[in-house]
């Protein structure tokens, strides 16, 4: 049998012997493929393979076995064949018996005729598609420089590093400062900006961020459902619209042909009493109150004229100045305090901070209303707002009490209310000059009475009544009882109440221990709506992007002779931007009528903005043109354009 085999694959010298029929050999140009059929290996009929030593010896031989086999044949009987042991040579062999089932080998320098063999086209099955073992795809940070060290993994390692790839290029450009107003983002477009100097920054990423400086920032409280949107979530809240409108009207408001004189630096001055009745109470002289402007720095300022009086002292004037150093949220800041005979008198002039639409704490819990048989009593304070008035009347005290100072001028008349429950105390450092002694009491016995003027300020609220018609301050205390609760009517009387001799316990620190609670609630209410005006600001924060956009379009459409042509806005890339201007404001309906739709306009120029990929139809006057357009190719024309003009601009300036 095994002599039948042998003739019917004869094997030549200096060859390997040919594989079977049933064997498929699949050759690569770079990388051998192989079959999934092992390859044929020749085996004796007791099932043993011959090892691949013998069968080269087998090969070499050939001539002798030809020979030999035609002069004796094969028994049956005769015993199995035993190949004998291989004597080691010098040559070590090509295979090995663990290697018996490893694939073909292909020599590299064989030619094409060498390598075709005798082959069956097998009808292998197609694999079936299925779609649940493809994985998903993620989009990840795309990084240009390491895309060709990640791509690199996947190609065959006998080809080298291409040092022709973008990663290679995107290493080699330096890095300039990020320009988050820029159209192109590239690190290609942006490196001729390296080679001018630039003022630090960070390196430019090679792919623009995925959003456009526009971010809804926090808070959120409104308990609104997914698809519900507020008013105030697009546009400044109308109550803080109006607000600020108001404040800034009230700022700049002027009275035309006026008498007031100017006062040192501060002019145009504005009268804000809000009647002509000289009091005297408080102070002991008429004073009268003045918004004015500084020549020196044109802000605006507060200035409080104490009428008649005359400065006996330098010493007085320079008491004022301690006030200076005093800042702080619930105190009307101090400046300058100087003398002037502008009015016709010897007046003292106090310089303190200026706020718009404020009122004072009488004016706004007692107004004055017309005497009549309709008049309603004043309705009672929350008492929350009671705790908030307490908790920053002892901050502005505590700031006061700490410097050695007193307030001495703690009346619902002189503390100003600036914004909603938001107080201040005002016309502090002026009874320390109008009422000024050589030598003064101690400053403990000062710091007392704003205590008990404080408690009355809070009684009377409390009470709803004014300080000149309560009687009985005990009486009035106990009556809280029935309105509010008794913490408060504890703090009221503690604070209205005259300290034992000797006993240097009330003072602001142990009050401010004993209504700690409270003083931590009302921070959190600060802390919360400095979240709401944080908010409306990070709304408001890039509304001047569209107004840039409106310049660069006006300096460019309808311009004149530019770089000797006349006609530079009227062709070129500047044709489309008039076209665009033409669809965006200038809209006509279908008789003639012009559109004023400002939803149109402000929707088109947030397209513009975000260089939007939406397409828009330009049609010239005449319809004789026409042009299809995204947004950003818009954008980018208006960039070239005015980068042009910028240009020339820079080249014709002075110096330049």
């Amino acid at each position: 049998m095994l002599s039948q085999s042998l003739r019917r694959w004869p094997v030549k010298a200096d060859s390997r012997p040919p594989p079977p029929p049933d064997a498929h050999f699949h050759s690569h140009p770079r990388r051998p493929r192989y079959h999934p059929f092992s390859p044929w290996i020749p085996r004796h009929p007791t099932g043993r393979q011959f090892p691949a030593a013998d069968f080269n010896q087998a090969s070499n031989s050939s001539d002798h076995l030809s020979h030999s086999s035609g002069k004796k044949a094969l028994n049956v009987d005769s015993p199995a064949f035993t190949p004998s042991t291989q004597q080691q040579t010098a040559k070590k062999s090509t295979f090995s018996s663990q290697a018996a089932s490893a694939a073909p080998f292909t020599p590299r320098g064989a030619s094409a005729g060498m390598l075709a063999t005798p082959s069956l086209q097998q009808n292998v099955e197609a694999p079936v598609f299925n779609p649940a073992t493809v994985r998903e795809f993620t989009p990840q940070n795309y990084d240009l420089a390491n895309s060709a060290s990640q791509n690199s993994a996947a190609q065959d390692t006998t080809y080298s590093t291409d040092h022709f790839t973008l990663g290679s290029m995107a290493q080699a450009l330096p890095s300039t400062p990020y320009n988050p107003y820029a159209g192109e983002h590239s690190g290609i477009a942006n490196a001729g900006a390296t080679y001018f100097q630039s003022h630090g920054g960070f390196g430019t990423p090679l792919q623009p961020p995925q959003y456009h400086l526009y971010a809804p920032i926090g808070p959120y409280r409104e308990e609104l459902l997914p698809y519900q949107r507020a008013a105030s979530e697009f546009f400044l809240s109308d109550t803080l619209r109006e607000e600020l409108q108001k404040k800034a009207h009230a700022t700049l408001q002027v009275m035309p042909n006026t008498a007031l004189p100017q006062l040192d630096r501060y002019h145009s001055l504005f009268p804000l009493d809000t009647s002509n009745r000289k009091n005297t109470t408080i102070f002991g002289f008429p004073s009268w109150v003045f918004k004015a402007t500084s020549s020196k720095n044109g802000k605006y300022y507060c200035l409080r004229r104490i009428e008649g009086y005359r400065l006996t002292s330098e010493h007085a004037i320079h008491a004022a100045k301690e006030w200076k150093t005093i800042v702080n949220a619930n105190i009307v800041r101090f400046h300058e305090a100087f003398t002037s005979r502008e009015f016709g008198d010897s007046s003292l002039i106090f310089c303190h901070d200026y706020h718009p639409l404020s009122k004072t704490l009488a004016e706004h819990h007692f107004p004055a209303v017309p005497a009549n048989r309709y008049r309603t009593a004043p309705t009672a304070v929350p008492e929350n707002v009671l705790w908030g008035y307490i908790c920053q009347i002892a901050n502005a005290l505590r700031s006061i009490h700490s410097a050695k100072l007193a307030a001495r001028c703690v009346e619902l008349s002189k503390i100003i209310l600036t914004d909603k429950n938001r107080i201040r105390l005002a016309a502090c450092s002026i009874l320390d000059v109008v009422q000024y002694e050589p030598n003064p009491r101690p400053i403990a016995e000062f710091q007392q009475e704003d205590f008990v003027q404080f408690g009355k300020v809070m009684l009377s609220l409390a009470t709803s009544t004014l300080p000149v018609h309560i009687n009985n301050v005990s009486a009035a205390v106990e009556s809280l009882s029935a309105k509010y609760s008794d913490g408060l009517k504890d703090v009221i009387a503690w604070l209205v109440s005259a300290p034992k001799p000797g006993d240097n316990s009330k003072n602001i620190d142990n009050f401010m221990r004993g209504i700690t609670a409270h003083m931590v609630q009302y921070s959190d209410l600060a802390l919360q709506a400095a979240d709401g005006i944080t908010s409306d600001l990070y709304r408001e924060v890039e509304n001047g992007r569209l107004v840039r956009l409106l310049c660069k379009l006006g300096t460019i459409n309808e311009r004149g002779e530019f770089a000797g042509d006349p006609n530079w806005s009227e062709h070129g890339e500047r044709y489309p931007l008039k076209l665009f201007r033409d669809y965006v404001f200038h809209q006509v309906d279908q008789d003639g009528n012009p559109r004023l739709n400002l939803g149109h306009m402000m929707a088109c120029m947030n397209k513009l903005d975000a260089a939007s990929e939406e397409r828009v139809y330009l049609t010239s006057r005449d319809g004789q043109d026409a042009f299809i357009l995204t947004f950003k190719e818009l954008k980018q024309m208006i960039e070239r354009a005015f980068n042009e003009l910028a240009k020339q601009s820079k080249q014709g300036a002075p110096g330049a």
